[in-house]
């Protein structure tokens, strides 16, 4: 069966057929084949839809079957979470599901500080993996995406997010965390009951998963 990668980036809302949106693609993920689409090369802030990227380099640089302890770097999180704390004991992978169903942006700083070294490190390897899917308009600045206080943020093009999410949906552990509807995980601190925020999986039956985000610039 072929995959469909429907992408939506919704800021100035612009009636095309049934989508209100200012730029969409309808994109076959077996080869990437465009049906359809409006401003699929214009350049956007593209928010929590980072996490695709995040989780992708996590999954080709680290083994997710390793427990991490949190650190404090963790504090720097604000918005969406999923409220790991200092000292607790969670398995990389668990931190992708939380990264993806609940959009943790903890979550992200915490696979960023393991698997990259840093921020600055792990934003090096979103880049370098872009050019090599051949995301040619697409700049990271972090992997949680929220934009810094000058209103800076991560950049791209629903044409290359149509790229990483044809790459990514190819990836079966991807496949299989995005898919998800509900994740319960336990750490040495607490129990966590995770719920998808993608309304899609629930709402339309041909969906098999996929990320949401959200900006108000």
């Amino acid at each position: 069966m072929k995959k469909i990668i429907l992408i939506f980036i919704l800021l100035f809302p612009l009636n095309v057929n049934a989508i209100s949106a200012s730029a969409y693609i309808v994109m076959d993920s077996d080869n990437n084949r465009v049906f359809e689409g409006s401003n699929i090369n214009t350049p956007y802030l593209i928010a929590s839809i980072t996490k695709i990227m995040t989780a992708i380099v996590v999954l080709n640089n680290a083994d997710i079957k390793k427990e991490i302890t949190i650190n404090d770097e963790v504090l720097k999180s604000y918005g969406s979470g999923i409220y790991i704390e200092v000292g607790e004991k969670i398995l990389i992978k668990n931190l992708l599901y939380g990264l993806i169903l609940r959009s943790g942006n903890d979550a992200a700083i915490a696979l960023a500080h393991e698997v990259g070294g840093s921020m600055e490190g792990f934003v090096l390897l979103m880049n370098e993996t872009a050019k090599l899917i051949g995301m040619n308009n697409t700049t990271f600045l972090n992997n949680h995406g929220l934009e810094e206080n000058n209103k800076n943020g991560n950049t791209s093009t629903v044409y290359d997010m149509g790229l990483l999410s044809s790459y990514a949906i190819n990836n079966p552990q991807y496949k299989k965390i995005t898919s998800t509807k509900k994740m319960i995980v336990k750490t040495n601190y607490k129990t966590y009951v995770w719920h998808n925020k993608n309304k899609l999986l629930n709402s339309y039956e041909y969906c098999i998963g996929g990320k949401t985000g959200f900006t108000e610039l």
